[in-house]
């Protein structure tokens, strides 16, 4: 049976679960950008999240929302890397066993994270099918309890929390730009914009490479049949089927975008705001320059959803 879907009640308990271990991230401006952009831009520092991204929020409201018996269990996902991460983080918090599927070729740097913080790795290859399958040999084997990266309704209330944030400090934004690649970051974003700031307008931004959230809007249905070709490894992942009935009824619009130009925002971030982002997260400013007629003369938020980066295999220099 399909679990409900969250609700603002649901982002509001959240918040108050993960207070004591999320981080209120801040919030930053630059006029140079203002200006490239053609509006006013808000940045939800998200990559200064505890685990370098907001995937802790979702994680921790995830672990910290079983019951003792259930915890005691344990907790299993698959991950290419940050929800992996962050549910290791949210598991050490309370002191219980993480096991993480993750597949082959996966971002050394937040594999490094996910060891780090005491998961148990578990390889597959590098396809969903082969990530749900050994998720749910591992669930099979050790009875952990599963927490899906995008699709569990707390792991979309916990996400909801960083727009919440976000709009309850600057309530003049009257837009909010993410990420989307399973859509726990968007479809809970909306949910809060919703509730905190009617009329706010909630777009997503996603790689050309891997446009499906794009295309199942544009049909009225789910289309998930696509091969992922993008530097955004962190958007890789097919749209939930709760994701994307949240984003239906929120009207969510979605722009894709080339990766050259994520590459291209990346290193303006950087430049601009000395913050280092993942193209994951970087695709959120390309969306507004790309689409710059969308965003004209409003005040957006833009949730920069995380910064984990493997620095010794730039975007870039693998790019040249």
């Amino acid at each position: 049976m399909p679990l409900p879907l969250p609700t603002f009640g649901d982002i509001l308990a959240a918040a108050a679960r993960i207070a004591p271990h999320a981080h209120a991230t801040p919030v930053l401006r630059s006029s140079t950008l203002d200006a490239l952009a053609g509006c006013r831009l808000y940045f939800k520092a998200e990559s200064l999240q505890r685990g370098g991204a907001f995937k802790f929020r979702g994680a921790c409201n995830a672990v910290w929302a079983l019951e003792d018996a259930e915890a005691a269990r344990g907790v299993v996902t698959h991950s290419s890397g940050n929800h992996g991460a962050a549910l290791a983080l949210a598991a050490r918090t309370r002191g219980i066993p993480c096991h993480v599927v993750v597949p082959e070729g996966a971002n050394a740097a937040k594999l490094a994270n996910i060891t780090r913080y005491g998961a148990q790795i578990h390889l597959c290859a590098a396809t969903i099918a082969a990530r749900e399958a050994a998720a749910d040999r591992v669930q099979a084997e050790t009875g952990a309890i599963l927490i899906h990266p995008y699709t569990h309704p707390h792991v979309i209330a916990g996400q909801g929390t960083a727009a919440l944030e976000l709009l309850n400090a600057y309530r003049h934004i009257d837009t909010v730009v993410a990420p989307v690649g399973g859509g726990g970051l968007l479809s809970g974003t909306a949910i809060a914009a919703a509730a905190t700031t009617p009329g706010c307008r909630v777009h997503g931004a996603e790689p050309v490479g891997a446009a499906d959230t794009a295309a199942s809007l544009a049909a009225g249905k789910r289309e998930l049949d696509f091969v992922p070709d993008t530097v955004c490894d962190g958007l890789r992942g097919t749209l939930g089927e709760p994701n994307f009935a949240l984003l239906q009824v929120h009207a969510v619009e979605v722009h894709t975008v080339p990766d050259e130009e994520t590459l291209a925002a990346m290193r303006l971030i950087w430049q601009c705001l000395k913050l280092l982002v993942e193209p994951s997260s970087a695709i959120a400013l390309a969306a507004i320059l790309r689409h710059r007629d969308a965003f004209a003369g409003r005040d957006v938020g833009v949730v920069l959803s995380g910064g984990n980066v493997d620095l010794d295999a730039l975007p870039w220099e693998q790019a040249a």
